[in-house]
């Protein structure tokens, strides 16, 4: 049975806003881009672009759903096989092979030197990638592959392929599309393998775990399964919220408490969890745990006949803290 006593009024609402504060700056700080929405994972296979491209084709081929580095990668090969000098017969210019009126357009002044010039892949190749997404955006209604139009536009114009509702029957762009997508596999990384998550990160997935479950009744035993109504004791929470991190815990309290090292109460960070003894110098006595959430709140499941909320810890049977994020 939990001895605490709950502290009424606008905590509650200050506690809800501080968690989230908490989970929401962790996963924006961890998840942030500067490369965009696009396909994959936004990588090159190592050796396949010139190595002063390569950043280049990496941040700008994520810049829309329709792109990728590896497709922005094949492309410009296919275009000017990586010379930055090259002119076509057509008057066709740069290492994106743009026409003096589609560049007098789409150019980009991509490195901020106050010229959009065409000879600098600085520039062409940001101009190439979002060239690419406004076709993109401009032929998303016809019919079949979005990228192979994409593509297509680039080549022959978006109006052949409005025109032709897809790829148009011209020879040049039909084998235009086919080598780039056919060079594509060859210039991604293989898929990168998911990495457990950081311990800050572990500890947010934890802490936002018990704080989707706010107001859910305490079942002694509960471990949260469909069998259990989705309710959870103290220890079968904590249990929970930590494999929703990728950390298994014991089952009981007295076992968590093994679970890492021992922050003192200064030390607390959100994640910790924090123990109740009857006790106080004996850790066998420990009858409850719950997860701190800052502020000297945690979040638990107290009794039968209570919901999970959150509580003070600062009571007289609080016994310590263990951080498993470092166990």
């Amino acid at each position: 049975m939990r001895r605490i006593v709950w502290v009424a009024g606008g905590g509650l609402g200050v506690l809800g806003l501080f968690v989230a504060f908490l989970v929401v700056g962790v996963y924006t700080a961890s998840t942030g881009s500067p490369g965009g929405t696009g396909r994959g994972d936004g990588r090159l296979a190592e050796g396949t672009v010139p190595p002063e491209y390569a950043p280049l084709v990496e941040r700008w081929g994520n810049m829309c759903e329709t792109l990728s580095p590896p497709i922005l990668a094949a492309q410009l090969g296919q275009e000017s096989g990586w010379q930055p000098d090259v002119q076509s017969h057509a008057n066709a210019q740069g290492i994106a092979q743009f026409i003096p009126s589609t560049w007098a357009t789409h150019g980009l002044d991509a490195n901020g030197d106050g010229k959009a010039d065409v000879w600098d892949p600085m520039d062409a190749i940001p101009s190439a990638a979002s060239y690419n997404c406004s076709l993109a955006e401009y032929v998303k209604d016809v019919p079949g592959d979005p990228v192979d139009n994409m593509l297509a536009a680039y080549n022959a114009g978006p109006y052949a392929v409005i025109q032709y509702n897809g790829v148009p029957p011209y020879e040049e762009t039909q084998n235009y599309v086919r080598i780039i997508r056919g060079a594509e596999a060859a210039f991604a990384a293989p898929p990168a393998e998911a990495e457990p998550l950081p311990p800050l990160e572990q500890a947010a997935q934890a802490v936002h775990f018990a704080q989707e479950h706010l107001g859910t009744p305490y079942l002694w035993g509960g471990d949260g399964t469909p069998e259990d109504g989705g309710r959870f004791d103290c220890s079968g929470l904590t249990k929970a919220a930590y494999e929703a991190a990728g950390i298994e815990l014991p089952r009981v309290a007295n076992d968590q408490w093994t679970a890492g090292p021992h922050p003192g109460r200064d030390e607390l960070l959100p994640g910790d969890l924090v123990f109740f003894a009857y006790d106080l110098d004996d850790p066998r006595s420990i009858y409850h745990v719950g997860i701190y959430v800052g502020g000297g709140y945690m979040i638990d499941a107290p009794y039968t006949g209570a919901t999970i909320r959150f509580d003070p810890i600062d009571t007289p049977d609080y016994f310590g803290a263990t951080r498993p994020v470092a166990g």
